[in-house]
């Protein structure tokens, strides 16, 4: 049996590994609230910190702990530069459609400047421009129509052939007036803030149902209930169907590695570009004399792919352009793209009064996080900003003209479904399994999903996802049971890790 390479660097993201932990206490009992927020990561601690602002009570509700889900894994670009954005929005929501999602996103990247400023948090917040590149010749003419697009936007863009990458580049859209931070102290301070001024924060505490009204009934595993006028779920990928947002959102996950470099030899600004597999490079402040190098790339759908030759790759061409030591960090991140380009924020579905939604921010959760504060505060205290619109869920015109996309997700979700319990078992027997690996394996005519660990104990659990039924595989890399139609994960014991399941995987007696 061939000897795989063992995977760099220490298996935890940078800002988990550099803020501290927290300890809100669970919830042990009945309560009631202004608004209930599920979730604690960037869209649901700005909206909660937004509402107890404005006077609010506000009771927010996380499954396991604040910032330590998706925000805790992200790469923490703060920018409205969301890659080659502004020339499709123009294209398909005209000229204003694409102002007011740059001005949106603007706002954000000033409204977390302004409030780190104010609360006084050390969040490592600096100023950089942040670049879209490529290194094809033949790009060039997109590239100068992005540009374009994005200062009549109202951006500060510009369209360079330079730029202080240690590779070549063939065209760029650079704009200026962008930032970088470290997500986990920003939001720790949020979160001390929300709860200074009366609001509620409870960890492990997950929520399993909802029922909309007047109030509204919030329900969690431990048996307690919320009641609120309003609620709010901003759990990333929403842990209700009832919208069916889940057709209209497709998973992505995102690998990770870090690594020093001397500060005389790190690029000052960020960048992104979709060749060579998408890569993106920024840095954070170590020390006077080195920061770290922070690249990310080799996006796939959950469930599917080898992450560890990913890793190994990513890591490689790492040290193949950068003066960088040995990897300190590697880690993964997640997110959904809406299949018409824009968020989902707003009322969660046609006949919501009291309920919204913050999703499908397609990688560029911390602007769409502090815009979703933003934008949920306002509409649920009765005012509503130009730009609500553009991003509300029950839209239907753009998600008909784009009908394309949302078809093919939706082939890749059958095509999961059905086309995985026609595939033989990946293994014949558990005992093939090799420590430290996992397979889906048919026992008595049941798929069960058998990780063996390091030790040889074997820890098997169904193969279904509790979200819809589909089929999990298993991730070496990060040993994870993981769900390919729509994004869920799971522990080698079946504990929900990211949703929208909510239902861990029951255990099975092999």
């Amino acid at each position: 049996m061939t000897t795989r390479p063992e995977l760099p660097g220490m298996a935890e993201s940078y800002w988990m590994d550099t803020a501290p932990g927290t300890r809100w206490p669970p919830s042990d009992g009945d309560t009631t609230a202004d608004v209930a927020v599920i979730g604690a990561g960037m869209a649901g601690l700005s909206t909660a910190w937004e509402l107890t602002r404005a006077g609010r009570k506000v009771i927010v509700l996380e499954a396991d702990r604040v910032a330590a889900g998706v925000t805790g894994y992200t790469t923490a670009k703060l920018t409205a530069a969301h890659s080659l954005v502004y020339e499709r929005l123009r294209r398909t929501r005209g000229p204003e459609g694409a102002r007011r999602y740059a001005r949106s996103q603007q706002a954000a990247v000033e409204r977390v400047g302004a409030v780190a400023a104010e609360l006084g948090v050390d969040c490592d917040f600096e100023r950089a421009s942040a670049l879209t590149f490529t290194t094809d010749p033949q790009q060039r003419p997109v590239f100068e129509a992005e540009a374009e697009a994005a200062a009549e936007a109202g951006l500060d863009a510009s369209f360079v052939t330079e730029t202080d990458l240690p590779l070549p580049v063939a065209a760029a859209v650079r704009i200026a007036h962008q930032a970088q931070f470290h997500p986990r102290k920003y939001l720790l301070a949020l979160a001390d803030d929300i709860t200074a001024r009366g609001g509620v924060i409870h960890e492990r505490t997950r929520v399993t149902g909802l029922t909309e009204g007047g109030p509204c009934k919030v329900r969690t595993e431990r048996g307690t209930t919320v009641t609120a006028k309003d609620v709010v779920v901003a759990t990333h990928y929403p842990v209700f169907d009832r919208a069916l947002l889940f057709a209209r959102l497709s998973p992505n996950r995102e690998l990770v590695v870090a690594a020093p470099l001397p500060a005389s030899a790190a690029p000052e600004h960020m960048y992104i570009t979709d060749d060579m597999g998408k890569r993106s490079v920024r840095t954070a402040p170590l020390d006077g004399n080195r920061r770290l190098l922070i690249v990310t790339g080799e996006g796939f759908t959950p469930g599917t792919g080898d992450g560890h030759e990913r890793f190994l790759r990513l890591d490689a061409w790492m040290h193949e352009h950068f003066p960088v030591g040995d990897t300190a960090y590697r880690w993964a991140a997640q997110d959904n793209r809406a299949s018409d380009t824009v968020p989902l924020v707003g009322p969660f579905h046609p006949g919501a009064h009291h309920v919204y939604v913050a999703t499908g921010f397609g990688g560029w959760g911390m602007s769409g996080g502090a815009m979703a504060g933003q934008l949920l505060a306002s509409l649920i205290t009765g005012a509503e900003p130009e730009w609500a619109g553009l991003y509300d869920p029950r839209r239907l015109k753009s998600t008909v003209r784009e009908g394309a996309t949302l078809l093919k997700q939706q082939a890749d979700v059958a095509r999961h479904f059905v086309g995985d319990r026609l595939k033989s078992s990946h293994v014949d027997s558990v005992a093939e399994i090799a420590p430290g690996s996992g397979a889906v394996v048919r026992v008595e005519g049941r798929r069960c999903a058998v990780y063996r660990d390091e030790k040889g104990a074997v820890h098997a659990v169904s193969a279904r996802c509790t979200h819809l039924g589909c089929l999990v595989a298993f991730n070496e890399a990060e040993t994870a049971w993981e769900c390919p139609c729509h994004g869920s994960r799971f522990g080698v014991d079946g504990e929900v890790l990211h949703g929208p399941a909510v239902r861990p995987l029951p255990p099975r007696t092999l």
